[in-house]
């Protein structure tokens, strides 16, 4: 069968209109179900204590936990196309603690400790998954232990772990179908007990209150 210029110009006709249907399907093509994020993280203890107490120990005295930065990392599977469950997981931030009250003169850096806290989401996305702007919340549980636990002012420290509550809003912008940014808040419950052994006993509980706040980029797939 010889091929004429009319009948390869119907094939070209037909080969761009299939070619053309192949992009559009592609560009509209679904969202994946599975999202990692990568990014960067404030921690803001908001910590109190019960005061420190032990035998020759001031009244007054205390202690105040300062803020971290560290990276983040998630994990989420979305279960439905609003609803997908999440983990969160960071390179462990250092946590100091200052002394405060009647022992201030001790001064910064009294206890210090790494903060491992991963922590499971079920989160709610609004919207329709390919929409450019994602707004969703989630609630889940939090374990944290500390670990490097080290103190100027005991020969030992140790710090109790903890689970609790967590809560997360947060903001996913959508670049193209892969990648994307993101940025949260997520607040936890996170109780300590502190124990520090050198020339007498120091006790002391930790409610850290941390609120988190976190931003980087997305990848689906």
């Amino acid at each position: 069968m010889t091929a004429t210029p009319r009948s390869i110009a119907c094939a070209l006709v037909v080969l761009t209109g299939m070619a053309a249907g192949a992009a559009a399907q592609a560009q509209t093509a679904p969202p994946g179900d599975n999202v990692l994020k990568v990014g960067g993280t404030f921690y803001d203890t908001h910590s109190r204590t019960d005061g420190i107490h032990g035998i020759g120990v001031p009244a007054g005295a205390d202690a105040k936990t300062g803020d971290a930065t560290t990276v983040v990392f998630t994990y989420e599977r979305m279960l439905m196309p609003n609803l997908g469950i999440e983990l969160a997981i960071g390179i462990p931030p250092k946590i100091t603690a200052r002394a405060t009250g009647s022992v201030a003169f001790l001064g910064d850096n009294v206890v210090s400790a790494r903060s491992n806290s991963p922590t499971l989401f079920l989160n709610y996305h609004f919207g329709e998954p390919g929409s450019a702007f994602r707004p969703y919340v989630g609630a889940g549980v939090n374990y944290t232990w500390f670990t490097r636990e080290t103190s100027t002012i005991a020969d030992k420290v140790e710090l109790g772990s903890s689970t609790g509550y967590a809560f997360q809003g947060g903001l996913d912008y959508a670049i193209n179908k892969d990648w994307g940014l993101f940025a949260g808040v997520a607040h936890l419950k996170v109780k300590s007990k502190l124990v520090a052994t050198g020339s007498t006993v120091l006790t002391t509980t930790i409610d850290f209150r941390p609120w988190v706040y976190s931003a980087g980029v997305s990848y689906r797939f």
